[in-house]
């Protein structure tokens, strides 16, 4: 099983989903005046659901889907589910739950510190040196990653060449071995120095790397005096993009109001009991809903977190270290994605979501399938070109 998580890993852009079928419809677009445009408008949703409960069903090793579509000029804004929120009860997932949002998690870091960048605060070619308190600067230096040397944008662009604790093979048998552990952001930076070696020199090559996020998630707290999870509430201004299903888990109370988290499973494994300081420091631990995920991606492609379209630029800007990485062209806690010949942007995560936007054609699609470990026929992509067909918008 170490095996097979550690492939898994590696290899997470291609995950996906399914199992039991049940759907559930609870939000659409808002009444059209015109009889003909709301029947049309529901033909669209109906279509939606069936997709989602037609891909549930026909991969059982999978128990269920979210799926949240928000396409304004089709009159879609809906958010679905199928299949059940854990195997045990084989309860109906309800569209509302969330879920372990993983590396997604990572957007949201990039954004908070390029936030710190508008606003003079912090350079991204400086050394980390300058924004990392001396016990983790010691550390890594001691282990062969010169935080004179490694830069910021270089943390955010995985071009730092910081070895990946996340990929070790050590770290999956440590997990397997004590899902309970209590893991620190410290202990986890210590254990990718000592399990290996550096990817490439600074800025020479692209390598994804969890610790480099956590060393992101380490300078935010720096820079603001506050823990990660305020951190990121009062940078991002949670309150007013209405992030109100959103929180890092165990790490600040869950919102009032907010429904229970959706079991995540490893084929077999329900992982709801494992710490989620597995993940949690800034590489990943968000908890978030379909929609919350929709609103923030929305709102960072189309202007409303930065003072600046400059920055946002920049943001989208892949270096040429990044135009292959897996999973599409990696930018600063974004990738690049071509769905049915649509430039679209966003990030997957380990326990099974993905959120994209598409900014040419206004559609925003997030996905979650709580499961890490889909049937080996499940195409990553398909349900994604089955929606942009029923919308019209495929090219």
């Amino acid at each position: 099983m170490v095996r097979r998580m550690y492939l898994l890993k590696t290899t997470l852009v291609l995950i996906c989903v399914c199992s039991i079928a049940f759907a559930q419809t609870v939000a659409s677009s808002s009444a059209a005046t015109k009889p003909a445009v709301a029947q049309s408008t529901d033909q669209l949703i109906a279509e939606l659901q069936k997709l989602l409960a037609d891909e549930v069903a026909a991969h059982p090793s999978l128990p269920g889907e979210l799926l949240h579509v928000h396409a304004p000029r089709q009159g879609v804004d809906v958010t679905l589910a199928a299949g059940v929120f854990d195997r045990e009860t084989k309860r109906p997932l309800d569209p509302h739950n969330v879920f372990r949002v993983a590396s997604v998690t990572k957007t949201f870091v990039a954004a908070s510190i390029l936030r710190f960048y508008e606003d003079g605060q912090i350079k991204l070619d400086n050394p980390i040196n300058h924004y990392l308190p001396k016990e983790y600067t010691t550390i890594l230096d001691a282990g062969g990653y010169p935080t004179n040397v490694i830069t910021v944008r270089q943390l955010l662009t995985h071009t730092s060449g910081l070895f990946d604790y996340a990929q070790a093979p050590e770290y999956y048998a440590a997990v397997e071995g004590n899902p309970k552990h209590r893991w620190t952001r410290k202990e986890q930076v210590q254990d990718a120095v000592k399990w290996g070696k550096p990817y490439a020199a600074p800025g020479k090559g692209y390598h994804y790397s969890d610790t480099g996020y956590v060393l992101l998630g380490e300078m935010l707290e720096h820079l603001t005096g506050k823990p990660l999870g305020p951190a990121l509430r009062s940078v991002l201004n949670f309150k007013k993009l209405k992030l109100d299903e959103t929180y890092l888990e165990t790490l600040e109370p869950v919102p009032t109001g907010v429904k229970p988290l959706a079991h995540p499973y490893f084929g077999e494994v329900d992982a709801a009991e494992f710490d989620p300081s597995v993940d949690l420091y800034g590489g990943g631990g968000l908890v978030s809903s379909v929609e919350d995920l929709a609103r923030f991606y929305r709102a960072l492609l189309r202007g409303k977190i930065f003072h600046r379209a400059s920055t946002l630029q920049m943001m989208l800007t892949v270096p040429p270290t990044n135009e292959d990485a897996a999973g599409g062209p990696y930018a600063m806690g974004i990738q690049r994605r071509n769905i049915a010949g649509n430039i679209c942007w966003g990030h997957t995560g380990f326990w099974g979501t993905s959120a994209y936007h598409c900014p040419d054609i206004d559609v925003t699609i997030v996905r979650h399938y709580n499961q890490a470990q889909p049937a080996p026929d499940f195409i990553f992509k398909r349900l994604y070109e089955q929606i942009a067909k029923t919308l019209g918008v495929s090219r």
